[in-house]
């Protein structure tokens, strides 16, 4: 079986960050899930508050369709059909086919989303999540290294720094016990947020919740509303209180697994005895350049630098022609993975600073793929909310949210 851990880190120059994601890791298994129960119970909430989606929201990220998406069209599988989302991003989808029961991959060359979406296959308790963050900070470990600087200094009490340093070493050097992958979503969750009267739900001083704010645009806006005191948040608190949330009513389990991969060579990361037959994706929107740089601290927390890291180096390309191209490849990939007649929905979004024919880049990607992908028909879906709290204030507000179609294929021949 492939390597469950995600990514390791050994030496003092990796805790400082210097650790990149080489194009060897790109396949590799974050998290499998092999129990699945011998009497399938479908879950179709009708009310968006239940208990039972808590862990979808066991961390925010953006640009993400909402659940009942994936949940109205899985419907109609039948329970022994498998599901594969190329673009897993937060793992809706996957999450979608747990609550009915079906068996489900996800692919992401986003560390930050595979971490994330490997919860929610995840299949564990709270009591289990918080006595792994309770072990590993009693312990007798001293982090290897703790950033610092003027965001630093400003952005996390230095004694939950310290905390949530020694919790980022150990689960880049283990993560792959259930507990570890939640305890690990958990606090990608609330590494960064707001700032609420009462106990501190989020570790950071006053941001927002969806995206790391640059350091220095985050030091000048602390400086100028006086937020130059970052609060002293008890990290094992904050996880207990997180995990009693999102853990408090969770779906059975159900066979699946998250790849920290290329969609393009989804025949090769995926075993080839793994056939499926519904695949319902969105890949990243056209003309969005930030989800790397947006997520720096997130990503940090991962492995990754302890900087902005503003390179598009494994992301698809954004000139319209070579994103057809790319996305082509990924379709064909799929296709070698799927079972004949297999459905294809996809939601695709461009921003409006950027117009482009939407329509016209699926088809062209379908049709460049030349592996048997037939589109049956289009809806529009109008425009998505991105979710804009707390971005007026960091001066970050998008005039109009971006456009979204939705394509629907099959696999024929």
């Amino acid at each position: 079986m492939a390597d469950k851990r995600h990514i390791q880190s050994h030496t003092q120059d990796e805790a400082k960050g210097a650790l990149r994601i080489p194009d060897s890791v790109l396949g590799r298994l974050v998290f499998s899930q092999d129990r699945a129960p011998k009497i399938v119970r479908r879950f179709l909430p009708t009310d968006s508050q239940s208990p039972i989606l808590s862990l979808n929201t066991v961390c925010p990220y953006y640009t993400m369709f909402p659940l009942e998406f994936p949940l109205r069209r899985l419907a109609k599988a039948n329970t022994n059909e498998w599901v594969l989302d190329p673009f897993c991003g937060r793992g809706t989808t996957l999450f979608a086919a747990r609550l009915l029961g079906l068996g489900c991959v996800g692919i992401d060359s986003n560390p930050i989303a595979a971490a994330i979406a490997a919860a929610k296959l995840a299949y564990t308790t709270s009591d289990a999540v918080v006595g792994k963050a309770r072990s590993i900070l009693t312990g007798a470990y001293t982090p290897l290294f703790i950033p610092a600087g003027g965001f630093w200094d400003l952005c996390y009490h230095p004694d939950t720094l310290k905390e949530i340093c020694i919790l980022r070493e150990r689960l880049m050097k283990s993560c792959e016990t259930a507990e570890e992958v939640v305890l690990r979503a958990l606090l990608l969750g609330i590494l960064h947020g707001p700032r609420h009267r009462g106990l501190p739900t989020y570790l950071s001083n006053q941001m927002p919740r969806t995206y790391a704010t640059k350091p220095n645009a985050a030091v000048r806006y602390w400086r100028r509303t006086n937020k130059t005191e970052p609060p002293r948040v008890d990290v094992l608190d904050a996880v207990k209180r997180r995990a009693e949330y999102s853990l408090r009513s969770i779906p059975p389990p159900s066979e699946g697994a998250v790849y920290f991969g290329d969609s393009q060579r989804t025949d090769e990361v995926v075993p080839p005895s793994r056939r499926f037959n519904w695949v319902v994706t969105s890949p990243p929107y056209f003309g969005m350049r930030t989800y790397r740089p947006d997520q720096w601290l997130r990503n940090w927390f991962l492995g990754g630098a302890d900087a902005v890291d503003y390179s598009q180096e494994g992301q698809i390309s954004h000139s319209a022609e070579k994103f057809a191209k790319e996305l082509s490849e990924v379709w064909k990939s799929v296709a070698k993975r799927c079972s004949p007649g297999a459905r294809l929905i996809i939601r695709f979004g461009y921003l409006p600073s950027v117009p482009v024919d939407a329509r016209e880049i699926l088809r062209m990607s379908l049709n460049l793929a030349d592996s048997g992908w037939r589109i049956r028909r289009w809806v529009d879906a109008g425009s998505a909310n991105n979710g804009k709290r707390q971005s007026k204030q960091f001066g970050r507000v998008m005039k109009t949210a971006a456009s979204e179609v939705d394509v629907y294929a099959r696999l024929e021949g």
